[in-house]
Order: C-alpha cells, then structure tokens, then sequence
C-alpha cells in the first residue's frame, strides 16, 4: 500500500494511505535505516511511502491500524539540519512542501538574522521555497510607543529586516497572530499547499495555526519572563489537513499544515564550502564576475563580491552568515541569542 507520512513522534510514523485515507501506525522495517540514510529521522513529515500492512494480534490493544514501511519514494524537496547533539547527523524536518514558512519575530524573542540567512541557505540547497512571516508586528508598535530615545527603534528595524530579505528576492509578510493582522491575506497564500512551518521557539506558530484554522486548537505557551526564550508547546512533527467537509471528513486536497518542534540552532549539513555562495542568492548574483571560478570571496583580487560588500549591494550581515558558514564547527555561534 501507499500513503503519506503525517506524523512522526520519532519513534513511529502515522501514514494516511491514498484513496480510502484509512490511517495506519506504522514503524520502519529494521535494514530500512542502513541503505544510505545518514538521518537521525529516516523517515520524515510529507515523506511518499510504501508499506505493508500489519495485523495486530493482541486483542485488548485498540489502535489505528499497523504497518511496516518498507519503501521511501524520491522526495522532490526537503528541509535539513544538522542536528545539535553530539552525533551531528542531520535531521529532516519536512519533505515534498510546496511552501515552507518561516516564522520571525524581531522582539520576544528576537530571530537572529544568521538564524534566517542558515536556514534560507538550506532551503535554497534543497529547492524548498520559503516566504518569511514576521509576527508579533503589534508587539513591535508598542515597544515603541513605549522605548526611550536612547533605545531601539523596534519599527525601523523591522522595517530594514524586511527590506533587505524582499530585496534580495524572498516574499515578506508582517502578521500578528494574536490580532489577526494580515493573517487573512496570508491564509490565501496557503490554500492548496503543503505548507511547513518552522522557527525558534517562541515565536507563535502553535497560535499562529490556531488563528489560521481555529478547528485545531493547538496548545500554546507564553514566552518565559526569566529567559525570553520560548517553551516548546510541539514535540514532535505533525500534518493538519487545512479544511475539513461538514460531516468532519478531512479534506487532505485542499492542502496541509505541517507543525514542527521550535529550534533553536540551524546547523547545516554536507554543504561544501566552494558551495556555500551558490545558496546566498546576490552572493551567487555577483560571483559570476569575479575573476576566479574558484573564489572564496574573502580575500582573493577583483572578487566582484567583495566589491558588491564595499558598495553596500550586499549586506553585512548576510556576508557575516556566509563566513560563518564557511568555518562551521562552533555551534554556539548560530544560536539565537536570548
């Protein structure tokens, strides 16, 4: 049988199949994981797979169906990172999502900018397009009603944030889920996607899904007073259908949402270094008159890069999450700062 892969509470795999949409609790066939998958997660959200179905023998036990995974079809796309324990393997958060949102907010907490530029790098890398939401843009007005002269201009910069990313070519959209401010807009930009949401922790995608589609109700959490980071209302990954028929059937063709823990680091994973420019898209714009095929773009003469950074046609802070990108072994230093 086939199906799609909708949840994954890491150690087993809920898989809806196509046509009857019958849902099946599945687990991977033992060799599965040794033919080349180098992921803590062989399987992963969205994944097209087949399966065979198992039955279960003890009769007090009453569950969805059983399963055994035998087979992952080609992914088209998929999100990546090297995960933040020791063992440093990757870890696929989503595949096969038509949009990948990534949620942003600039205060309580604030996203690192090198936090955005690894992860549009590893989107960039595994053909998954990306539209940035920045929430929370009420939270930012009143910071501001209320900031010292002396203080940030929580507008300004957010206003400067957006500018740079649209400028270099990357669909921005300013939303609050807690209002419902351009949540409407932002809804039609969905319709029909397999969409996958991700971010730091923090940031509001449990409610920004709950104002979206208020039939899930997912929890949500405040952010914490003592660490201004977020707490982890998801603990695993999960696929919403995104509309349902009136007798409560899900409506899996009219699109899904797919929920992911927050994350706070985005390590990237198996990226060559001679590479690294090839997924900052001005960087690569400009590397094409460099003199050099093989230009680092730190040091060599007349690299077109360089002379772009100069003219301020590239913006520092991307240059910086490019180097960092380029030496990667510290881990801390691509963790958002709280």
């Amino acid at each position: 049988m086939k199906g799609l892969v909708i949840r994954n509470t890491g150690y087993s795999y809920t898989v809806k199949t196509d046509g009857t949409e019958e849902i099946y609790d599945c687990k991977v066939k033992g060799k599965f994981r040794i033919k080349g998958i180098r992921t803590t997660n062989p399987v992963a959200i969205g994944d097209r797979v087949e399966f065979v179905p198992q039955d279960t023998t003890d009769a007090d036990i009453e569950q969805a169906h059983q399963g055994l995974i035998t087979q992952l079809e080609d992914r088209k796309n998929y999100i990546i990172r090297k995960s933040t324990n020791l063992s440093k393997q990757s870890h696929i958060i989503a595949a096969n999502v038509d949009l990948c949102l990534l949620i942003v907010t600039v205060t309580q907490p604030e996203t690192s900018l090198t936090f955005i530029d690894r992860f549009l790098a590893s989107a960039e890398a595994y053909n998954v397009p990306v539209m940035l939401v920045f929430n929370k843009v009420d939270l930012v007005r009143k910071e501001n009603d209320s900031s010292d002269e002396s203080e940030v201009d929580w507008q300004e910069y957010l206003d400067s944030v957006i500018n740079l990313y649209e400028n270099i070519g990357y669909t921005c959209r300013r939303i609050s889920a807690k209002t419902g401010e351009g949540v409407e807009a932002l809804r039609r930009d969905l319709e029909g996607k397999i969409v996958c949401l991700s971010g730091n922790s923090g940031v509001g995608k449990s409610t920004l899904i709950n104002t979206l589609f208020p039939g899930l109700e997912l929890r949500t959490s405040e952010i914490s007073d003592a660490y201004n980071t977020g707490k982890h209302t998801t603990t695993f990954s999960e696929m919403y259908p995104t509309s349902y028929a009136p007798d409560g059937t899900p409506q899996w063709e009219n699109g899904g949402l797919i929920d992911t823990p927050g994350i706070k680091g985005f390590g990237t994973f198996e990226m060559k270094k001679e590479e690294v420019g090839h997924y900052f898209r001005e960087i690569f714009h400009f590397s094409h008159d460099c003199r050099f095929n093989n230009c680092t773009h730190t040091h060599e003469p007349h690299c077109a890069v360089l002379e772009a950074l100069e003219r301020h046609d590239i913006s520092e802070s991307r240059y910086n999450s490019y180097l960092s990108m380029l030496d990667d072994e510290d881990e801390e230093k691509y963790r958002a700062k709280f």
